[in-house]
């Protein structure tokens, strides 16, 4: 592609020994620039790409998209924030993909892995192809094998050239987690989204976004930017959801999913079981049963999201229950390991998180038995949030094991000293403390009977750990189904 045709994108920019040179790729990584890229200096909280510039021209960069006048004798396109207009220069590179697609975008603090996925089902089972893109990576159908992400919602030249393929691949919907970062950073400018699903808002990424305001901001975007004609799909019991419903433009389809407030799309008589949820769907004139394989209330919201987005794209809801229940479960996501002890592994790593796969496991817990938590926070991340888990797990837990997270920089003992201040009990039968997750998790056999029930929460379907000086491969179910030895296998 001609540089002209990449500049066509931009609204405000100024040149430096411009000439029209034929671009093949994008770069903003001076070790991964290949001949014939344009480059992207990007100013970063540690790096600045501007410094990188010259390097990546010695490894080929015929051009320099910057922020900064650099002396460097290559065309150069110099703009306000690289980082913010990035999109547009990857939308056109790839030819804006996104028009050709159906693209619906899922938001929200926690449920947007599992939203996802059971949107792909439902296409597939009405015989569309869907590709996914998300927290796990991305795969091109529900049976394919995840390709590895480094973000939630990865960078635009990576997301675009991702939607570039599945429109070469002959596939015309896709189904992505929306992160607030990459709304706030643009990540996701020039995508076109044909529905917008959000699922709830509680506490997280604060040292990003520091109120919940802000945060709100950030996740609004994805609706706000809704063109006549998507669909904005919203949870009716969520204290924002009057906050969303007002941010959406008009002539966008609204439809709204709920079990506590009146909604679009209702459950009631909700049960769970080993086996699941199941409960009753009311919407328009229609009430039908459901038996989810997936547990927890959270899982009911999740299953309502799907629902509801399915109906906003004119889905027939038989076709919509077949494939929600036939859907087993989502990596990470409530993951049962083991069955006695009852072991079940689940990403939660928010105060909300933790509070709702507590409740879903209580459900589980017969009442002579105790229900056994193992949690940690993460390092480097919001510290408001570590007291206020401990004091959720003291709480609803009857054996509390504190150990570490992802600490990154923190030490860990740090970590979890910040959630001991929220652990009120000081019953030394109750709440024990190991630093290291993989003494931890061995801890939980001498703790437990076999009709307990034993959540490991955090890290969920996360193979690997990062600690201060390096990242080592660590998986929270490997560690338990080692731990504990399933005699029983697992339907």
């Amino acid at each position: 592609m001609l540089l002209s045709d990449l500049v066509k994108s931009l609204s405000e920019y100024k040149t430096k020994n411009y000439k029209d040179v034929d671009i093949t790729g994008i770069s903003y990584n001076s070790q991964l620039t290949k001949e014939n890229d344009i480059f992207i200096c990007i100013k970063g909280e540690a790096l600045d790409g501007h410094e990188y510039a010259q390097s990546a021209v010695e490894k080929g960069a015929k051009a320099l998209f910057c922020e900064d006048e650099l002396d460097i004798d290559v065309p150069q396109i110099i703009v306000k924030d690289t980082k913010r207009t990035m999109a547009n220069i990857a939308a056109a590179f790839y030819k804006e993909p996104s028009k050709e697609l159906n693209l619906i975008g899922v938001t929200g603090t926690n449920g947007k892995t599992t939203v996802t996925h059971l949107i792909q089902r439902i296409l597939e089972e009405n015989s569309e192809k869907c590709a996914l893109i998300g927290t796990l990576g991305y795969k091109l159908s529900s049976s394919d094998e995840y390709k590895e992400a480094k973000h939630t919602t990865p960078q635009p030249p990576e997301l675009q050239k991702d939607l570039r393929l599945m429109c070469d691949k002959g596939i015309k919907n896709v189904v992505m987690e929306v992160s607030s970062h990459s709304l706030e950073q643009r990540r996701v400018g020039c995508c076109d989204f044909n529905g917008a699903v959000f699922t709830n808002l509680t506490q997280d990424h604060l040292d990003y976004h520091i109120t919940m305001r802000n945060y709100f901001k950030a996740k609004a975007i994805l609706f706000e930017n809704l063109e006549r004609g998507a669909f904005a799909v919203i949870n009716a019991d969520d204290e924002y959801s009057k906050d969303f419903l007002s941010v959406v433009p008009e002539g966008v389809k609204v439809l709204t999913y709920g079990i506590k407030n009146a909604a679009d799309v209702e459950a009631e008589n909700i049960e769970f079981s080993i086996n699941g949820a199941a409960f009753d769907v009311k919407f328009k004139d229609e009430k039908v049963s459901m038996q989810l394989h997936l547990n927890g209330m959270f899982s009911v919201y999740n299953a309502l999201a799907a629902f509801t987005a399915a109906l906003a794209m004119d889905i027939d809801y038989k076709t919509i229950i077949k494939a929600l229940e036939n859907t087993k479960s989502v990596a990470g996501r409530f993951e049962i390991v083991n069955k006695k002890p009852l072991v079940i592994v689940d990403y939660a790593h928010t105060p909300d998180g933790l509070e709702n796969v507590l409740k879903a496991a209580r459900e589980l817990t017969p009442k002579t038995s105790n229900l056994i938590c193992l949690f940690g926070c993460g390092g480097d991340r919001d510290t408001t949030k570590r007291p206020k888990m401990g004091k959720i797990a003291d709480e609803l837990a009857d054996k509390v094991v504190v150990t570490s997270d992802n600490p990154r920089s923190e030490d860990p003992q740090l970590i979890i000293s910040d959630i001991m201040t929220g652990i009120r009990t000081v019953d030394t039968g109750r709440i024990f403390v190991e630093p290291d997750r993989r003494t931890a998790i061995k801890f939980l056999k001498t703790i437990s009977k076999p009709e307990d029930v034993i959540l490991i929460a955090g890290k969920g379907h996360e193979n690997y750990q990062i600690l201060k000086t390096k990242t080592i491969h660590f998986d929270d179910r490997e560690e338990a189904r080692e731990v504990f030895c399933t005699v029983e296998p697992l339907n």
